[in-house]
C-alpha cells in the first residue's frame, strides 16, 4: 500500500485579491486495477489515489480564505457557524470576508457542503480557481446536474475530483482478493466502537478517530461520521452519496446499501466528501500548459504504510 501526502500551496490565479493557503491532503493508493465489481459497483479499471480521510474544516477554511472573500457561489453556509455540528465561522463584509475554524473542529469533517461546493474545492486543488478544472462550472453556481461530468483531460493529467461511486466503493469495501466486505472496516459485522454511527456520539468526530478499523487499503471513516458525496449522476437530477453518518443506522454503512442520491445543492450537518486523483499530481508547469496562468506549488512526500496527519 502506498500513502502519498500532498502539500498544496493553492494560490489561485495571480491576482492581488487572491489569498494563498497551505493544506495537506493524505491520500491512499488504490491498486488492483481491473478488479471485479460487486453487484455492479466497485469495479475500477485504473489505479488511483483517494483521500485517506474526509475533507476537514481546516482544509475547507483554507479554501474559503483563498476563494470566497466575496463568496459569489455560496461556498459558506451560515449553519457552519450557528449549528453545534458545524465548524467554521465568517467575519467581515462581502468583498473582505475571512474565515476561521471553530475551536476543536479543525480535524472534524467539513459539513453543510453541497456537491457544487465540493466540486469547486476539487477545482481549486486542480487549477487554483473554482470554475475550471475537473468540473467546468463556468460561473454557474448550481448548473444543470447532468451537464457536469469529469473533464477527461483534466482528470487524466492528475486533476482532483470528488470520488466517484466506484472509486469510493472499492476503497471502502474491497477485500484484496476480488471480494467485498459488508462494512468499510474489513469486516462483515460492526459495533459503535468501530465507527461513528447510530448517534453513539451524537455529532461528528475527528477524522481517524476509529483508526483501529481502516478499510483494506487504509482509508478511514467511510462508514459513519458524515455521508459523502460522490460524483456519479443518479437519475440525471441527483448525485450519489455513500457511507452513512453519525446519526445513521448500521444498515446505511453497508456495501449493500445505496443512497439514491440527493439534490446536488443540498447541504446538511450529515453531508461531507473526500477527493480522488490519479497519482502523481502533475508539476505546476504541466497545469500551466493546460489551464493557463496559475500558481500551484506541490511538495510530495511518499512513504510506506498508513497515513497520518
Amino acid at each position: 500500500m502506498k500513502v502519498t501526502k500532498f502539500t498544496l500551496l493553492a494560490a489561485g490565479l495571480l491576482t492581488a485579491s487572491t489569498a494563498s493557503a497551505v493544506i495537506n491532503i493524505v491520500t491512499i493508493q488504490v491498486g488492483n486495477a481491473g478488479n471485479a465489481g460487486n453487484a455492479g459497483k466497485g469495479g475500477v479499471g485504473y489505479d488511483y489515489h483517494i483521500g485517506a480521510y474526509e475533507v476537514t474544516n481546516s482544509q475547507y477554511t483554507a479554501f474559503l480564505n483563498a476563494t470566497a472573500a466575496t463568496d459569489t457561489h455560496g461556498l459558506y453556509s451560515s449553519n457552519m457557524s450557528s449549528s453545534t455540528h458545524g465548524g467554521i465561522t465568517r467575519a467581515g463584509n462581502s468583498g473582505s470576508y475571512t474565515y476561521s475554524v471553530k475551536s476543536d473542529f479543525g480535524d472534524k469533517p467539513v459539513n453543510y457542503v453541497s456537491f457544487w461546493d465540493a466540486a469547486r474545492f476539487s477545482n481549486w486543488l486542480t487549477t487554483g480557481g473554482t470554475e475550471s478544472g475537473v468540473y467546468n462550472l463556468n460561473g454557474t453556481t448550481a448548473p444543470t446536474n447532468n451537464t457536469i461530468t469529469r473533464d477527461a483531460t483534466a482528470w487524466s493529467n492528475g486533476g482532483v475530483a470528488i470520488a466517484s461511486e466506484n472509486e469510493w466503493y472499492k476503497a471502502a469495501y474491497y477485500d484484496g482478493n476480488d471480494g467485498y466486505t459488508l462494512y468499510p472496516s474489513q469486516s462483515n459485522s460492526i459495533a459503535t466502537a468501530d465507527a461513528n454511527y447510530n448517534n453513539s456520539v451524537g455529532t461528528v468526530t475527528d477524522i481517524g478517530t476509529y483508526a483501529a478499523d481502516p478499510s483494506y487499503y487504509g482509508t478511514f471513516d467511510q462508514g459513519g461520521n458524515v455521508w459523502e458525496w460522490n460524483d456519479t449522476i443518479v437519475g440525471d437530477v441527483s448525485r450519489g452519496r455513500r457511507g452513512g453518518s453519525f446519526n445513521s443506522g448500521d444498515a446505511n454503512l453497508q456495501s449493500s446499501f445505496r443512497s439514491y442520491g440527493g439534490n446536488p445543492a443540498l447541504e446538511g450537518n450529515y453531508l461531507g466528501f473526500r477527493v480522488s486523483s490519479l497519482a502523481p499530481i502533475p508539476e505546476p508547469s504541466t497545469y500551466a500548459a493546460i489551464f493557463g496562468s496559475l500558481a500551484l506549488a506541490i511538495a510530495i512526500v511518499r512513504r510506506k504504510g498508513r497515513g497520518t496527519l
